[in-house]
Formats: structure tokens, C-alpha cells, sequence
């Protein structure tokens, strides 16, 4: 991994904090950077509503702005999937059915994922869409 992929791992990590810390459902992270030129890295994650998908995009913004890094791009504000572009990597909040239909996973699925286990925190009651234990998503 270079240097600059590196670097932009580090700002994947707090993004995916950032969203852990305002109750995102689902969160993943891949590196797409052999599969793709438009970035290195994509986060995707679940909100529970339009107005929750503001706050987990706000908080991101928040601490990553707190680092020095600000979005190039950022579009949706009004719809289901709401988009942060920060050029090496992109933040990706969707609605559950907005994200069942565009199954960015799916598309992604040769990209090497991110074991987020470390990142994450462990919810035992499992309302982070975890089962708390290992990570993975419950049944």
C-alpha cells in the first residue's frame, strides 16, 4: 500500500468511527484501488431515516474536517443515499431500501474489505446491526 492509500485508510477509519458514534447500521469499508481509478477506498453504511443519515454525514464532516480534511464533493442531501466525496475514498449513507436496491457491496464485492472489528464498538444488544461478538451481521 502506498503512502497516500495509507494516509487515506487512516481518514477511512475515522470516518467509520465518526459513523459508529451517531448509531450507523452496518458499516463496511473496502479498498477499491485495484479495481478502480476513482478512489481507493468506499464506506457504506445504513441510516434509519432522512434526518439520521444528516446527523451520521455532519458527524463525519465534523471529524474529519477536525483532521484537515474536507469533502470535494458531497451530493443527495435530499434523498435516500447521501454521498461524501473526499477523492480518495467515499462515504456512502443510504436508507435500508436505498441501499438494498444499489447493493453497492455487491458491486464492490472484488475489492478487498476492511476488518472494521477493531474499529467498531461492540453493542451486545446488537441494534448496531452487529451480533457484538465478532462483527459480523446477525440473523
Amino acid at each position: 500500500m502506498t503512502v497516500k492509500s495509507e494516509q487515506a485508510k487512516e481518514k477511512v477509519i475515522t470516518a467509520v468511527k465518526a459513523l459508529d458514534e451517531k448509531k450507523a447500521i452496518d458499516i463496511c469499508a473496502f479498498e477499491i484501488s485495484k479495481l478502480s481509478s476513482i478512489s481507493d477506498f468506499i464506506v457504506c453504511a445504513t441510516a434509519t431515516s432522512s434526518t439520521h443519515i444528516r446527523a451520521l454525514a455532519d458527524n463525519v464532516e465534523k471529524r474529519l474536517t477536525e483532521q484537515g480534511t474536507e469533502p470535494h464533493h458531497t451530493e443527495g442531501k435530499a434523498t435516500g443515499w447521501f454521498l461524501l466525496d473526499y477523492t480518495d475514498f467515499l462515504v456512502n449513507i443510504f436508507t435500508k431500501d436505498a441501499r438494498e436496491f444499489y447493493n453497492l457491496e455487491k458491486l464492490w464485492a472484488d475489492g478487498e474489505e476492511l476488518d472494521l472489528n477493531e474499529v467498531l464498538k461492540d453493542d451486545k444488544d446488537g441494534k448496531d446491526g452487529k451480533d457484538g461478538k465478532d462483527g459480523t451481521k446477525g440473523e
